[in-house]
């Protein structure tokens, strides 16, 4: 009997993740499937949820909303900054990315959206905050997870 999806176990799949315009974001095609810990918070909870109850072999379509994913675009986490604190940087240019030390001493990634004068636009929000994402999934293989595993709160 195939096992169902639920806590405390390794889930393994193909998946391919794209926009609302059909863009491919991310995919394990030509790679190996996505292995995680279910109810572990491993994978995007919009995602783990519709999961639940499927089966090795399984293959289903995804939307997720942002709510779900990512989160909304948080417009507090876009800033005006001087060039000045991009210490050592020779230029810097829209799309680059940055590791920063958010309020609370946690490691925040931000994106450079615009470079005028010597002003700089900053965004901390999660490249895909704001985005409906959509996935096609196959599962396959489903298994209980070791204790270490279920300890440690991820895949080994």
């Amino acid at each position: 009997m195939s096992l169902l999806i639920g806590d405390n176990l390794v889930v393994s799949m193909n998946y391919k993740l794209t926009d609302d315009t059909g863009e491919v974001i991310d995919s394990s095609e030509g790679g190996e499937p996505l292995n995680y810990l279910h109810g572990a918070s491993n994978i995007i909870p919009g995602l783990e949820k519709e999961l639940v109850g499927k089966v090795q072999g399984d293959a289903l379509t995804v939307t997720v909303q942002p709510a779900e994913a990512y989160g909304e675009l948080d417009p507090e986490l876009v800033q005006t900054v001087e060039k000045g604190l991009f210490e050592g940087v020779e230029s810097i240019e829209p799309g680059m990315m940055f590791q920063a030390q958010g309020p609370n001493g946690e490691v925040q990634r931000i994106m450079v959206k615009a470079v005028e004068g010597d002003e700089v636009t900053i965004d901390a929000n999660h490249p895909l905050a704001g985005k409906v994402l959509h996935f096609e999934v196959e599962i396959v293989s489903v298994r209980d997870a070791t204790e270490e595993e279920i300890a440690h709160g991820h895949v080994h």
